[in-house]
Formats: C-alpha cells, structure tokens, sequence
C-alpha cells in the first residue's frame, strides 16, 4: 500500500513561445486547466501503474475542489479522509509552458497551506500502516517536520520530493530513506555547484540515499556509490508532472526491484509523461512504461 500525503492543485496552464523576463509580455497560445498538485499527481501515478494508493490533504469545497476530488476517485485513489475545506480555496497553480516543453510554475497553495499537525493527528494510524509514504514540500514545512518525527523506525519507506526547494536543516533527515530532487533543487539545497557534492552533503546529514532527477540527463542514484541511469529518448512536449510521474513509479518498483532497476523504470514513467501535455493526463500506464522500459517504442 501507498499513501501520499500532500498538495492538490488546478493547474491552469498557458502555452507560450518562451517564458517572459522579468517586466515582459508575452502573447500566449492557449489556457487550459488540468488537476495537478505534487501530491495529487504522485498519488494519480501509482495508481495508473497498478499500486493501492491513499491520498491525504485538503481541498476548498469548491468547484476546482470537486473536479479534482472526481479525478482522483476515476483513476482509483483512494480520497476518503481528504478534507473539504469552507475557508480555503483550492489549490492552484500557474503554469507557462514554452515550445521546447520547459515550464515555469507559480503555486498557491490555498487549502494545502492548512494541512496541519492536527490533520496528521487525525490520519496517522493509516499513514504509519503503509508500505511506501511519498512526501513532497507543497504543504506546510511544519508538518512534514512534525510526521516524519512521528513515524516509527523502520516502516512505511519514505520517500520526500523536496520541491519546492526549501531549508530542509529541521526535518530529521534521518527518517528519509530516498530524496528525491531535480538537479536544481539538489543544488540550491545544499548551496553547492556540483551535484555529487550535494547529495554527500545530504547523506552525511543522515538521508539513505539521494535520486537526483535530470532531465535529458537521466538519474543520478548517489547512496554508498554513485550510478548514473541515462535518459530514455522521447519526443518532449511537456515536461509538467514528470518529476511527479517518476516519483509515483519509484514507489511502486522500489520494493520489489533492486534499487538501480526501480530506477530505470521510474525513468521510463517520467520519460513518458513528458510526450503529453498537462499534469496528470500525462501520466502514463503499466503497459506502456513496461514497454518503453524493455526498449520499445512510444506509443
């Protein structure tokens, strides 16, 4: 079982022919919306690979709020202790998207900002019984800070996609078992220029292993060794949600793969969301993960 505790979002979306400096205008192509938010997609991700999946956060009880709650039910996720909200809206994200398929994304985090110690109180029984528990920084520090210390030794495996970056120096790192930056993150986490350095700086801070996502570069796996998996050659339209899609896919591979292999296939789900616009309609299914891992083609 997997449980994700975190952020649910509506992404509006804006396709551009380049995201704009600072003071400028650009014409944009079109806007469109889509059900986003870290946790939401991570969550939608292991589920579409097959996984049981729990998701916990809060929404607004508006519309946005049900639309997303109704997506997550249709790809099987389990929403039954997420939280309504009166006095927060949803989540939302902006999202500009250039040709080349790199983004740029402004979050506001409404009702996720109001995921509390009290919320965790009310569903720690369920969060300590999984197997797998994917973390991202989309909700309050404060209470990732305040589960993770509350967690037993040992079990479920955590998993904390450290996005958006931010001083990780209160969480008891040593209850992360993998960390999961992209190459940007890693390094404005540890204020250092190269990216072997960083993860070394994350270990010795106790964390058990560092996945570092990047891009058209592949994975970096730094844990006693340093493994590098090269990137799976796709046709990148959109690279919103691969993080997210990567993350989803490790964490149903990683306890039944060798880590290097969970890897690799996380890898391939992550190369795929980026052949389809938007969060989660992009993210991908067992059959055609499995099929790009063994080396086939993308359909």
């Amino acid at each position: 079982m997997i449980v994700v505790l975190g952020s649910a979002n509506m992404d509006v979306v804006t396709e551009v022919s380049r995201i704009p400096r600072p003071g400028e205008t650009v014409a944009g192509k079109s806007m469109r919306h889509y059900l986003g938010g870290k946790g939401a997609n991570q969550a939608v991700a292991a589920a579409r690979l097959g996984a049981s999946v729990f998701f916990f956060g809060k929404v607004g009880r508006d519309p946005f709020g049900e639309r997303l709650l109704e997506g997550l039910r249709a790809d099987g996720v389990d929403v039954t202790a997420v939280e309504s909200m009166d006095e927060e809206a949803t989540g939302t994200a902006s999202i500009w998207v250039e040709e080349s398929g790199e983004n740029a994304i402004a979050c506001v985090p409404g009702a996720n900002g109001t995921v509390d110690a009290d919320y965790v109180d009310r569903i720690f029984h369920r969060v300590a019984a999984a197997d797998v528990l994917l973390l991202q920084l989309e909700i309050p520090l404060d209470t990732v800070v305040y589960l993770l210390g509350r967690l037993p030794r040992g079990r479920p495996l955590v998993i904390l996609d450290p996005s958006p970056a931010q001083d990780l120096s209160r969480l008891p790192l040593r209850r992360v078992d993998v960390l999961t930056p992209n190459r940007t993150e890693l390094l404005a986490l540890t204020h250092m220029d190269d990216m072997e350095s960083a993860a070394g700086a994350l270990l010795r801070a106790g964390v058990g292993s560092v996945v570092c996502k990047a891009g058209e570069d592949g994975a970096f796996w730094f844990g006693e060794t340093a493994h590098h998996v090269p990137a799976l050659p796709v046709a990148v339209v959109d690279t919103t949600a691969a993080g997210d899609a990567f993350n989803g896919a490790l964490a149903c591979a990683i306890m039944e793969r060798s880590m290097m292999d969970a890897i690799r296939w996380a890898s391939a789900a992550g190369a795929l969301a980026t052949t389809k616009a938007g969060a989660q309609p992009s993210l991908p299914c067992r059959t055609d993960v499995d099929r790009l891992y063994r080396g086939g083609a993308v359909s």
